[in-house]
């Protein structure tokens, strides 16, 4: 899993969700423990789960600190003005304009089509 997307969305959500599936890990691998490969290998994802949990976790709590400490920093007439009515309309029309321009963007010639052209090209 690519780390852009890993960080992206909520990752406290994520956090959870990683850390549920390390203690399913977790458990799995104290089913197992007689098979010694199998029980290195489950407790290898469980402590592979859990960390990425535990990581996620205080990446959310950095984020939201960050998050207050930039806040507390914007002046009130400031943030009274971006959270406006007429400023997320404002967003909003330049985000339809500007997206209104672009058409759907054009599929990558495949090789086929690619091998053809260059033989059209000789």
């Amino acid at each position: 899993m690519a780390l852009q997307r890993m960080l992206s969305g909520d990752p406290s959500k994520s956090s959870k969700v990683y850390l549920a599936i390390g203690a399913l890990s977790l458990a799995k691998a104290i089913a197992v423990r007689k098979d010694r490969e199998r029980f290195r290998r489950e407790l290898l994802d469980a402590g592979l789960f859990l960390g990425v949990g535990l990581v996620l976790r205080r990446f959310s709590k950095i984020k939201a600190e960050k998050q207050r400490e930039l806040e507390s920093q914007l002046p009130d007439w400031a943030a009274d003005i971006a959270t406006s009515d007429a400023a997320s309309r404002g967003v909003r029309t330049i985000a339809k304009q500007r997206f209104r321009g672009r058409s759907e963007p054009e599929p990558e010639p495949t090789l086929r089509d690619r091998a053809r052209a260059v033989i059209a090209s000789l």
